[in-house]
């Protein structure tokens, strides 16, 4: 905006309190049809012009309700397909939690300045220029399968289309050619080629956070300024509800596209031999992003026809005159009085940048030295620690502990996890709603939240079940792959070293990293569903061997760990309303709106960012078996299921016992100042009584 929005009593002459404004406010002229118009007088078709849908805050709310569920689908993606990401291009999981990362890079790095350019500018249209540069991030992250080669599963040239029947089967030496070593076939272009793909998705997830910058703030701002005061919290909880949705739909639109090949648009003629079963298999990754980008895009059109101002809902008008009334009497204050402090979010539109940027750490230090508000942000990062970490993994340890599919471990995320989420933020707010809680009973129920949450999350330690015996690998994370195992049986064999097409022998479940490995050196006929390899050496009885890696044992308890999971996601998301409460409530009124600032700002410095990379680095050192690219590590192909299980909860409940400590505190500190106040209440009451009876008393001193 060219200049800030003025206060509701400059709209007013400055008439008799009680008596009607002289001259019409903009919120009746625009309602009246006068505004804009030569004199303030109406024009004669003034009254058959019908009103735009884009005036109209009922129509914005929607629009704004269905951008920010397309903004959450497309920025909660990646974390659906995370693990077929680092597949596809060879990544850590610490490099792709880095990658999930970045979204909050761009995100907070222009935040802060929100508050100073927020009444400045025309919202609407800023918010459709972020919601297209969101779109611009997802076409981005489509683009590095675009430009890259068709997948390969095996070690086959892309030359040769009948992938994975000869493949990796036990040939004698003088029949096989000498196999190129992994360091010969790499050049520096190749190598450039993938730095180029990994910088690309980098450059997307950081325009992705830029883009998301004015879309929340000046949406809620926005329906603040120009709904009626008794709709907006309506307004605003339809918008937080349907938000909440996309990243459940972007889960389920993870689990529909990875049931599909990656290259889909580009099939090799004699179709492929995997299922999604198999450990090689690697969806559709990139089209959940085109169809996240496309709706994002759609949702940005209705924003460059809003205006920049509308006219305020009708029944607001009788209201604000009754307010207008009663703010003129703090315009008549002497002109000795000081004025009223305001807080930086008032003063901001008289500030240059260099101003704002001075006064702000003085505002931030001032803010964090109240002690109710840095224990609720510091138990706010500790959960969010924990959510961004689950979010970001959850997909990808349900698929190693359990042996379950991409898909399905996406489906059962957006249809239990999410929704139960949801469920509880909503039951927060009820409960203090309803029961009308105070800053102590919000402690004492974001206590009882994250105590729940911890002991639903306990048993968690003991579902799971030890990786199974893999020929050739011991399980100590970190140490090479030994291939000393079964010694003799594949001597006759040449069996490349970066090479991995997982056979399964069911009788011992035992699993060999190719069929070579297990010294097979027949193919059966495949059908649709199985692959079997024959005439195995190292197999007992030489018996067949079935293609794709050994189901877990333990793949029912997949269900209970999912409900556990959801409980105590309910548990956690009760606080969230009670711990915005307590900082509302315990800030100074003028400070509200910048503290609210701070805490997102803290927020994602201290936990949406480290969290991936932290829990990525703890899953990388339960790696046993890694598969190398150009003599760099690449994916992990196996885990120590068991340390798997250990550290990614115990990173958790470490989180969550953090978040407890903070509440408590919390309470012991309100509990102290209730006392402190009741103290202070009976002294000041004996005090009056002194008052009151030290009169009565004097008479009788002066007699005697």
């Amino acid at each position: 905006m060219e200049s800030p929005q003025p206060p509701i009593w400059s709209e007013v002459s400055s008439g008799p309190v009680g008596e009607e404004p002289q001259m019409p406010d903009k919120d009746t002229m625009a309602m009246t049809g006068t505004e804009d118009t030569p004199g303030g007088k109406a024009s004669p078709d003034s009254q058959d012009l019908k009103p735009s849908v884009f005036h109209s805050i009922k129509f914005f709310v929607l629009c704004h309700s269905l951008l920010q569920l397309a903004q959450l689908m497309i920025s909660g993606y990646l974390k659906s397909s995370i693990s077929t990401v680092e597949k596809r291009f060879g990544l850590s999981s610490q490099t792709s939690g880095l990658l999930a990362a970045f979204n909050e890079v761009g995100n907070t790095a222009l935040i802060v300045f929100v508050s100073y350019f927020g009444i400045r500018v025309h919202r609407p249209r800023l918010i459709g220029c972020g919601a297209l540069l969101v779109a611009l991030a997802g076409l981005l992250m489509s683009l590095p399968h675009f430009i890259s080669e068709p997948y390969r599963y095996d070690g086959t040239s892309s030359g040769n289309m009948s992938q994975d029947f000869k493949a990796s089967l036990c040939l004698p030496t003088t029949l096989v050619p000498a196999p190129a070593s992994s360091s010969s076939n790499c050049s520096s272009h190749k190598e450039a080629k993938h730095l180029a793909v990994v910088g690309i998705m980098f450059v997307a997830q950081t325009l992705l956070g830029v883009g998301g910058v004015p879309i929340q703030p000046f949406g809620i701002s926005y329906i603040d300024d120009f709904a009626h005061s008794n709709n907006s919290p309506l307004y605003l909880g339809i918008l937080f509800a349907v938000t909440l949705m996309g990243p459940g739909l972007a889960f389920g639109l993870g689990g529909v596209m990875l049931r599909l090949y990656v290259d889909i648009d580009r099939m090799p003629e004699g179709g492929i031999s995997l299922t999604s079963k198999d450990p090689r298999w690697v969806g559709a990754w990139w089209l959940g992003f085109l169809i996240s980008a496309g709706a994002v895009a759609l949702a940005a059109i209705p924003y460059f026809f809003f205006p920049r101002e509308m006219p305020k809902e009708k029944q607001e008008l009788h209201f604000r005159r009754r307010v207008l009334a009663v703010v003129s009497k703090d315009e008549d204050a002497p002109p000795g009085e000081p004025p009223k402090k305001q807080g930086l979010a008032h003063i901001a539109p008289d500030l240059t940048m260099i101003q704002f940027i001075k006064v702000f750490p003085r505002v931030l230090l001032r803010t964090l030295r109240h002690p109710i508000f840095l224990l609720v942000v510091l138990s706010q990062v500790c959960m969010s620690c924990s959510v961004a970490g689950v979010a970001t993994f959850l997909s990808k340890f349900l698929e190693r502990q359990f042996s379950i599919t991409a898909s399905y471990a996406n489906m059962l995320i957006g249809c239990l996890s999410i929704p139960a989420a949801i469920m509880g933020i909503v039951l927060g707010g009820v409960l203090v709603k309803c029961l009308r809680l105070g800053p102590l009973r919000c402690s004492a129920l974001c206590l009882l939240g994250s105590l729940f949450c911890l002991l639903f999350n306990l048993p968690l330690f003991f579902m799971g079940c030890p990786t199974h015996q893999i020929a050739g690998i011991t399980h100590q994370p970190g140490s090479q792959p030994e291939r000393e195992l079964f010694p003799g049986c594949m001597e006759s064999c040449s069996c490349p070293s970066d090479d991995f097409n997982p056979v399964c022998d069911s009788s011992t479940r035992v699993e060999y990293l190719t069929p070579c490995h297990a010294g097979c050196t027949n193919q059966a006929a495949p059908n649709k569903s199985h692959v079997f390899y024959t005439n195995c050496s190292c197999v007992t009885g030489r018996g067949p061997v079935q293609g794709g890696s050994c189901e877990s044992a333990c793949s029912h308890l997949v269900l209970p760990f999912m409900l556990l999971i959801s409980l105590g996601g309910v548990m956690a998301s009760v606080s969230h309303t009670p711990s915005f409460m307590l900082i509302l409530r315990g800030v100074k009124k003028e400070d509200k709106a910048l503290a609210v600032g701070i805490q997102f700002m803290l927020l994602r410095v201290l936990a949406w960012m480290p969290s991936p990379v932290i829990h990525g680095s703890a899953i990388d050192t339960t790696c046993v078996h890694w598969a190398w690219s150009c003599g760099r590590r690449a994916v992990c192909r196996y885990y120590d299921n068991d340390l798997l299980r250990n550290r990614f909860i115990g990173l958790q409940l470490f989180f969550k016992m953090g978040s407890l400590a903070c509440f408590a505190l919390i309470l012991a500190i309100l509990r102290q100042q209730d006392k402190e106040e009741g103290t202070k209440a009976t002294c000041s009451g004996l005090q009056q009584q002194l008052l009151v009876s030290q009169p009565e008393k004097k008479p009788e001193e002066s007699r005697v």
